[in-house]
């Protein structure tokens, strides 16, 4: 032992980094809040990483620095071990270190010997009774790494004794340099998915991260040799990255070096707006009011993102959330992807494909599969504000297949049945504009925001809402 405290105090070490030393000592306050996904990776390490290890994939020799003197017992066994060091290794053990001590990676002294391809060592952890089945928190094992950095005589050795290494597969997404995996990328591992029966596919559903709760979509795992449905996870992906507005929802992060490969976002307890209406029926003109600006607003960024505007597709008051301030928040967009025809006008990509076509809210463009434009998201609005005034569905009690075939085809509109006097002065107008046949009738959501303001400044000069009542989008 004397001769190991020595070349410790030397600072004998090609392994270390200085990013991977600070990864231990500041652990405890790499943690940042529950919904930002970047994350501070630092992390105390030796030599070649886990071979599942999303992060980083291969070791760092820059910025050389000397091995403390307060190792812990388990650091300087893995020490040892990465060094190939066996009389090192092997005046640990006989001192009553345990030969599956582990670091904060869940990594072994015969995992980081696996991995820098020492026989010696592995072989003299084995006789000491080392578990040769030991998974990482990435789910490696020695075997694995042993396999992954082309060490073949450890892996016979292990495969020899029973070990089995656990069958991987590089995502469509994976990247080749550690330092390209993506600052929104999180460890698979924090994230705790429920198992619940009848989630629909590509469906969202309730997660924990980190002790938070989230929605998370995985990709199922018959889409992995689809390139169309990678693709469009990507364009999900892509698109939710990069919105930022207090009526759309917030992105997460995603696990994209990992299989199974998800997306995912803040989760809302009160649920969707559907849900909310069957329970509550019709709305109050005022709360109608504020539900229809919190919408055009979400809607009005996602029209006005650069360089091309996000178009729904499939506004519907299931894919509009209520956080736990009774703020609405829309979702569901970057399903569908669209190809352009010209500077105003696009189309589906696939026609059909993960787009919902029984929804009763859908423009007759999308669905007689036309070109179209941002116009169709103003027609499905104009839907949702009808129904939570009327507190019905569009052609109730009529089938969604039939009323669809009303709206689409032969260009019937939904009823006005509550009295005249129960709208808003102009909201009628507003909504009948917004469900026009004429794509270019249809109001943009800039002027949707416009007329629902000068409405609710309207209702309020004349009266319309109790004294009492205070406008909560004041």
């Amino acid at each position: 032992m004397e001769n190991i405290a020595a070349q410790l105090k030397q600072g004998i070490s090609r392994q270390f980094s200085t990013g991977s030393l600070r990864r231990n000592l500041s652990r405890q306050f790499s943690r940042q809040s529950s919904l930002d996904p970047r994350r501070n990776n630092l992390r105390f390490s030796f030599g070649r990483q886990s071979s599942l290890d999303p992060i980083r994939r291969s070791p760092s020799h820059d910025n050389d620095l000397a091995v403390p003197e307060n190792l812990d017992s388990t650091m300087q066994l893995l020490f040892m071990a990465c060094r190939g060091d066996v009389k090192g290794v092997e005046d640990l053990l006989n001192e009553g270190i345990d030969v599956n001590s582990i670091d904060l990676d869940g990594r072994t002294a015969l995992h980081i010997a696996a991995c820098e391809g020492h026989v010696e060592v592995v072989k003299l952890l084995l006789s000491r009774k080392a578990n040769i089945d030991a998974r990482d928190r990435w789910g490696s094992t020695a075997a694995a790494d042993a396999k992954y950095y082309g060490n073949t005589e450890v892996y016979n050795i292990l495969k020899t004794r029973g070990a089995k290494a656990p069958k991987t597969r590089k995502t469509p997404m994976s990247v080749a340099n550690p330092r390209e995996v993506p600052e929104y990328e999180l460890n698979p591992l924090e994230l705790q998915v429920r198992k619940s029966d009848g989630i629909s596919k590509g469906a969202y559903q309730v997660a924990k991260w980190n002790g938070t709760k989230v929605s998370v979509k995985i990709l199922d795992k018959d889409c992995y040799s689809d390139p169309d449905s990678i693709n469009a996870f990507k364009h999900e992906l892509m698109l939710l990255e990069k919105v930022r507005h207090p009526n759309v929802v917030q992105f997460v992060g995603a696990v994209t070096q990992n299989i199974p490969m998800m997306i995912v976002s803040e989760y809302h307890p009160k649920g969707d707006l559907a849900s909310y209406l069957q329970k509550k029926g019709r709305l109050s003109p005022s709360k109608a009011l504020r539900f229809a600006l919190d919408i055009a607003r979400g809607m009005n960024y996602l029209h006005e993102c650069k360089p091309d505007p996000i178009i729904h597709c499939d506004l519907k008051p299931k894919n509009i959330l209520l956080d736990s301030g009774g703020q609405l928040k829309v979702a569901g967009f970057g399903m569908v992807r669209l190809s352009k025809i010209s500077p105003d006008k696009t189309r589906l990509v696939q026609p059909g494909a993960n787009i919902d076509r029984s929804s009763l809210y859908m423009a007759p463009e999308i669905y007689k599969d036309d070109t179209f434009d941002r116009s169709v998201d103003a027609f499905s609005f104009g839907l949702i504000v009808y129904e939570m005034i009327e507190g019905i569905q569009p052609l109730h009690p009529k089938s969604s297949e039939e009323a669809l075939k009303l709206m689409c085809i032969e260009g019937k509109r939904p009823p006005f049945k509550i009295k005249t006097k129960s709208y808003p002065p102009d909201l009628r107008e507003l909504i009948e504009e917004c469900w026009d046949p004429e794509p270019l009738v249809r109001p943009t959501f800039s002027e949707v925001i416009v007329r629902l303001d000068k409405i609710v400044a309207n209702c309020s000069k004349q009266g319309w809402w109790k004294d009492t009542f205070k406008l909560p989008w004041k």
